[in-house]
């Protein structure tokens, strides 16, 4: 039925749920699974040096990040047997990474995970998930994290 899995991961527990969840699936199914770490490469507005040194800082902390969070999904997936495919995407806006993505992949179902932010953290965060939920053009599954 799902040939090829997309599961975007920040390294969060929910992202890995949402890794187990793809995991079964790709078990199931015979699936192939890709997962990814969008990197914001222009998170700051300013211009100097002073920025260009703190950008320089942001994007190897930023890269290390994204290494961590796909080694620890690409563990979880071979101690169940499967392999994956992983990659570190540039993208400004997470979401449309995630999406596009899934287009230059061919993936037909995208597994995350959801937060499940609330309130003022939701207005200020914003909803990576919805956004995908809105814009993506296969199925996506949405694993709940813990709500607190």
């Amino acid at each position: 039925m799902f040939n090829h899995i997309l599961v975007p991961i920040d390294g969060s527990d929910t992202s890995m749920l949402a890794v187990s969840k793809a995991s079964g699936l790709a078990l199931a199914f015979g699936s192939r699974i890709t997962l990814i770490h969008v990197v914001d490469n222009y998170p700051f507005i300013g211009v100097g040096a002073d920025y260009a040194l703190g950008q320089n800082e942001y994007l190897a902390a930023a890269t290390s990040s994204a290494n961590a969070a796909l080694a620890r999904g690409v563990a979880a997936l071979a101690a169940e047997g499967l392999h994956s495919d992983q990659r570190v995407i540039d993208g400004h806006v997470v979401h449309e990474g995630i999406v596009d993505t899934a287009i230059a992949i061919g993936a037909d179902l995208i597994v995350m995970g959801s937060h499940g932010r609330t309130g003022i953290e939701k207005l200020l965060l914003g909803s990576v998930t919805q956004r995908v939920l809105q814009d993506a053009k296969c199925p996506v599954l949405v694993v709940r994290g813990d709500l607190h």
